[in-house]
């Protein structure tokens, strides 16, 4: 930290604060401070209000765990949606990324996680215990496994299976347009639009 260096204490927590966030680093962070220190007081206010705003009063759906402004998130109310199809993904970055596409009209369930005994993150730290719950009340046909090509993911997609497995349900996984290790967030749409298309079979 090089916080000796500024003029200002309050410069300084600024640029602490933001480089807090993943993937920004202190001299991201000094430029971004210095971008807000040149707004309107008001755009400022804005700003900080809508963090205020998304921790105090945003939702983990009931249903799913998409963030939401209520209690059920739009996609699980939604009239027009597959209900009988979920997709599996980790989070909410995969579940973005597979609506860009537009080529699925079901709904999602999000782990917010993957199994990683490395990491001390079992099943019972992710919504799994959930997603069983769904398909125990008999309304879905398939399950999609779209999560990353990662170990922990090809490892939390074979748990799932073996929990799933005995309620009689399709269970499919999307197809390897998807290179093993490659983090669906990062796909292009066109690959990744293909990959839910084109699902499988999910096999041991």
């Amino acid at each position: 930290m090089f916080e000796e260096y500024f003029p200002s204490q309050l410069l300084a927590n600024a640029v602490k604060e933001f480089s807090k966030l993943p993937g920004i680093g202190e001299k991201t962070a000094l430029r971004l401070v210095l971008h807000l220190l040149k707004q309107d007081t008001d755009q400022v206010k804005q700003f900080a209000q809508a963090i205020v705003d998304l921790k105090e009063k945003s939702y983990r759906c009931k249903i799913c765990h998409n963030i939401s402004d209520s209690e059920i998130c739009d996609i699980c109310a939604s009239g027009h949606r597959d209900h009988s199809v979920v997709c599996v993904v980790e989070d909410i970055h995969d579940l973005l990324a597979i609506e860009r596409t537009h080529q699925y009209n079901g709904v999602y369930h999000v782990l917010e996680g993957l199994i990683s005994p490395l990491d001390g993150i079992r099943p019972s730290d992710i919504n799994i215990n959930t997603l069983e719950e769904r398909v125990k009340r008999g309304d879905i046909n398939e399950v999609i496994l779209a999560l990353n090509t990662t170990t922990e993911g090809e490892a939390t997609s074979m748990y799932i299976f073996k929990r799933l497995s005995k309620y009689g349900l399709r269970i499919t996984t999307i197809a390897r347009g998807v290179a093993f290790g490659d983090e669906l967030q990062y796909t292009d749409e066109i690959t990744l639009a293909r990959s839910i298309m084109e699902r499988v079979p999910f096999k041991k």
